[in-house]
């Protein structure tokens, strides 16, 4: 199996600095920098890409899930919102809401409201952050 990398560097401060995150790929290459990661900045985050990944693995693996039980998916789309917050013992992502629709023809709304839990609890990534709470909205369009 593969193992996929990254790689960032941070030069400065740690308010003031700056830093950068590479993947692997080449698909991302950019900044990233204390306003950008704990207030409203424009670079990204680690926390962003984090998302990122989570959003991918979920949509790829509900579509498999449907797919291995007869149903067809025309369109799966999902959004992951990682929150960041500042506790007792410092900075922790504290929750992860994922928000999903899918076009999926002759399924019932139950039906699909399971399979997309179900995808919420085994995922690679969802396994993976499996420390952090998560709450799903999922909806048949």
């Amino acid at each position: 199996m593969p193992v996929r990398s990254a790689e960032a560097t941070w030069q400065g401060t740690f308010k003031e600095g700056a830093g950068n995150i590479k993947l692997e790929s080449g698909a991302y290459d950019g900044p990233f920098n204390f306003t950008s990661r704990f207030e409203d900045g424009n670079a990204t985050n680690p926390e962003e890409l984090l998302a990122g990944a989570h959003a991918g693995c979920y949509t790829m693996a509900l579509n498999l899930h449907l797919i291995k039980d007869g149903f067809t998916p025309t369109r799966v789309h999902t959004v992951a919102e990682v929150t960041l917050e500042k506790g007792e013992s410092g900075f922790s992502i504290s929750h992860i809401h994922l928000i999903t629709e899918a076009e999926v023809p002759n399924i019932s709304a139950e039906a699909f409201a399971a399979h997309a839990e179900d995808t919420k609890n085994s995922c690679i990534v969802s396994r993976a952050l499996s420390a952090v709470p998560m709450s799903l909205e999922a909806k048949l369009v």
